[in-house]
């Protein structure tokens, strides 16, 4: 599932794909912003180091102080007492290779961590954490996707729901490659459309076929109109529409999804609906 742009209600379609669709893995791959196991409520049973990159460090009782690491460090982050700021260091090892004394270390860096987590429903959910300012987030998603599918493989599952992060950078390619299907849950407004659209190009460009869900569909009917022709233009097909659900809120305050917490309501209808069409157009690939 990807969106383009966040706040479309990606994630809460997720999770209640997440109730209808049987034996599944779920990976969240929005791994600067993780929730997906918020909304299903998943106890982590097993957590991993993600070391990427490099950081370098200097040990002051070899040090000389010469200042040829500052010297050749562009991003300023060896202060005058030769100490390095963390944040400010880009890991290009400039400093290790010019340090006469051999001061410098370049360790691999601890950029995050990856999750498995047991879903109350006893389901394997997938899901990280990249540290503050840390970089590499478009390898921690394919962290995620690895052990999602190892976990699929080893249960016997027979698909794997990605929760994808918004937008169209590193992490969207990261959790669209090699992905057989692709969901656009989108909302009618003029980011959405412009995003949407995006994401879209994205697709087609790695060639993966799609379809598109429209959230809160009533809130404005010119551009979810809009939406339908630009489907229709673009060649993706329409699974459906869900209405405006102000109890979706509350049920996630309970961390349910809103077919748990409403399940006679429209929107729930409606999803319903849209997951026996996904059903069925997953059958076919």
């Amino acid at each position: 599932m990807v969106s383009g742009k966040g706040g479309t209600g990606k994630t809460s379609f997720t999770a209640c794909m997440a109730t209808l669709f049987k034996k599944k893995v779920l990976a969240d791959c929005d791994v600067d912003a993780a929730n997906l196991n918020l909304l299903l409520n998943a106890d982590v049973v097993e957590e991993h180091n993600f070391v990427s990159g490099h950081k370098a460090a200097i040990n002051r009782d070899i040090c000389i102080s010469c200042g040829g690491c500052r010297e050749v460090c562009r991003y300023q982050a060896i202060s005058e007492d030769y100490r390095v700021d963390g944040f400010s260091c880009e890991g290009c090892g400039a400093c290790f290779y010019r340090c006469p004394a051999g001061a410098v270390t370049f360790a691999k860096a601890l950029c995050g961590h990856f999750f498995v987590g047991k879903t109350k429903k006893q389901e394997y959910a997938v899901f990280a954490e990249l540290l503050p300012g840390a970089e590499n987030s478009g390898k921690l998603v394919t962290a995620v996707r690895k052990k999602a599918l190892e976990i699929a493989l080893e249960k016997g599952s027979k698909i794997i729901l990605t929760d994808g992060p918004p937008g169209i950078g590193c992490t969207v390619i990261a959790s669209l490659t090699g992905a057989s299907f692709v969901v656009f849950v989108t909302e009618p407004t003029v980011s959405g459309v412009h995003d949407l659209k995006r994401v879209m190009e994205l697709s087609r460009h790695f060639k993966l076929p799609g379809a598109v869900v429209i959230n809160k569909s009533d809130l404005n009917r010119s551009y979810s109109n809009e939406i339908v022709f630009l489907c229709l233009e673009r060649g993706f097909n329409l699974l459906g529409s869900i209405p405006y659900e102000p109890l979706v809120s509350q049920a996630q305050r309970q961390a349910k999804t809103i077919l748990e917490y409403a399940p006679d309501c429209a929107a729930s209808n409606a999803i319903r609906q849209i997951h026996r069409k996904l059903n069925r157009r997953l059958e076919t690939l």
